[in-house]
């Protein structure tokens, strides 16, 4: 009974630790919050997002959403911000063609006061149809991140 009693306690144990190890890792990645193919600026450039009321003037400002409440109710649901996270809202500039909307984060890296944001390469399927977009995303990093610009590394 002894041996049964130990054994149920390391296993208990070895759980918890793995459950650590998770959430620490979750800890160092970065996640997109929001992410648009239309809406962003002219030119490629970041902004940090400090607190709630800017998050949500930045979503409304990039979708061009001008907001009706009714009653208490907001007319959209903004999703929450990231508590303990830098939030950085990122435009792509202009793009000609092609849906340059970020969907995935490969990785995050910091070198000499440059965040380096790796994403998938966009893959042109051949002839497009020449449609002008503004994509822009808001995404996270770990808050002990220190950097002064955000630059985009496509990988395949």
């Amino acid at each position: 009974m002894n041996k049964l009693l130990i054994f149920c306690f390391a296993a208990i144990m070895s759980c918890t630790s793995t459950i650590a190890q998770k959430s620490e890792d979750m800890q160092n990645k970065a996640e997109i919050v929001m992410s648009e193919s239309q809406g962003g600026t002219e030119q490629a450039g970041f902004v940090m997002i400090k607190n709630e009321k800017e998050f949500q003037e930045a979503i409304k400002s990039m979708q061009g959403i001008s907001l009706v409440e009714v009653g208490n109710e907001p007319a959209i649901k903004f999703p929450a911000f990231p508590i303990d996270k830098k939030v950085i809202l990122y435009n792509q500039g202009r793009f000609n063609s092609g849906d340059h909307t970020i969907k995935e984060i490969k990785s995050i890296s910091v070198k000499d006061n440059v965040l380096y944001v790796e994403v998938p390469m966009y893959d042109s399927g051949g002839m497009e149809i020449q449609v002008l977009s503004n994509p822009w995303f808001i995404f996270t990093v770990p808050s002990n991140y220190q950097f002064n610009s955000v630059q985009l590394k496509y990988s395949k």
